[in-house]
Parts: structure tokens; sequence; C-alpha cells
């Protein structure tokens, strides 16, 4: 005997889950490489944010613009060819004359700022107390002077990032 067949018939045919399983595969694929690609872009995004290059860059950018606000206009030494600077400044708001300087200069990839006594009538006017590194990885470095602002041209590249820091800072007096 026969049996009938129904027309709705209870259960999922191997079709029926063959297709769903594919088409559930398909969308965890899609979804588990927008994520990895997310994850990369995001890790890219935050190296270039916070790379030696980048926080080196602000720092000497901070650092420039923080002496040379307190300089003096009149005692700004710049190098014909932009290479160093020379500025003179106030140890603190009760000094009287100019008494301290700070010299910034490129040494091999290395920018750094010489911190010292001024006294112009000593034989030896510059008395060094220290060398600060200020940032590495400086492919160029050029100071210009414009009117009462002193310039910085600061380009860094580690091989794989490179940026220009451009910096001006307006003297004390």
């Amino acid at each position: 005997m026969l049996k009938k067949r129904t027309a709705n018939p209870k259960g999922v045919t191997i079709l029926e889950l063959m297709i769903t399983g594919t088409v559930a595969v398909i969308v965890l694929l899609g979804i588990g490489v927008s994520l990895v690609d997310n994850q990369r872009g995001w890790q890219r995004m935050y190296n270039r944010v916070y790379s030696d290059v980048v926080t080196g860059g602000h720092v000497a950018r901070r650092m420039f613009d923080n002496i040379v606000r307190k300089a003096s206009a009149q005692n700004v030494l710049l190098d014909e060819t932009g290479q160093w600077v020379e500025v003179h400044y106030y140890q603190d708001s009760t000094s009287a004359e100019l008494d301290r300087y700070a010299y910034f200069y490129l040494s091999g990839d290395e920018l750094k700022v010489e911190h010292g006594i001024w006294n112009p009538g000593d034989m030896n006017p510059r008395v060094a107390l220290r060398t600060q590194t200020v940032c590495s990885n400086v492919s160029s470095c050029v100071f210009m002077r414009k009117g009462a602002s002193v310039q910085m041209v600061l380009k860094l590249d580690n091989g794989s990032e490179a940026i220009t820091v451009m910096s001006s800072a307006v003297t004390h007096n």
C-alpha cells in the first residue's frame, strides 16, 4: 500500500539546509573581511598619529615656540644659511638684563637645543648649562627671521613616514 504524500511536509530538505548554510557563510565572511579591514585601517591611522615622527614634530614646535616667545627681539642671532639660531632671554621676570640663551642646531639627524648663561661682558659670553635633544629623524631644518618673528621649517622622516613642521613665534620685545 502506498502512502500519500501530504501537501505540507514537516521538516527541512537537505537542499534548503545547503542553501541556507551557503548564504550564512557568505554573510559571515563579508562581516569578517570588513572587521579585519577596519582594524587594519584603524591601526594604520593610530600609527600615523602616534608615530615618533609626529610626536617629535609636536615636541619640536612646542619647545621652539616656548623659547622664542620669551626671547628678546634685539638679540636673535641667525646663521646666514639658516642652519642654526640663537636667542637670548630673561631667566625670570625679575631679571633686569638678558642673562640666558638657547641655541638651536642640527646635529646629524637630531635637532638639539643648548641652554646656558649669557653674559655679554665676559670674555666667553656663553656658558652652556645643558644640551637637549628635541627630536630625531630630522632630514632638514632651516631657521629664518621675518620681522619680529623667528621661523623654523623642520622636515622629519623615519623611512616610513615624513612630515614637515613649520613654526613661527614672535619674540617677546
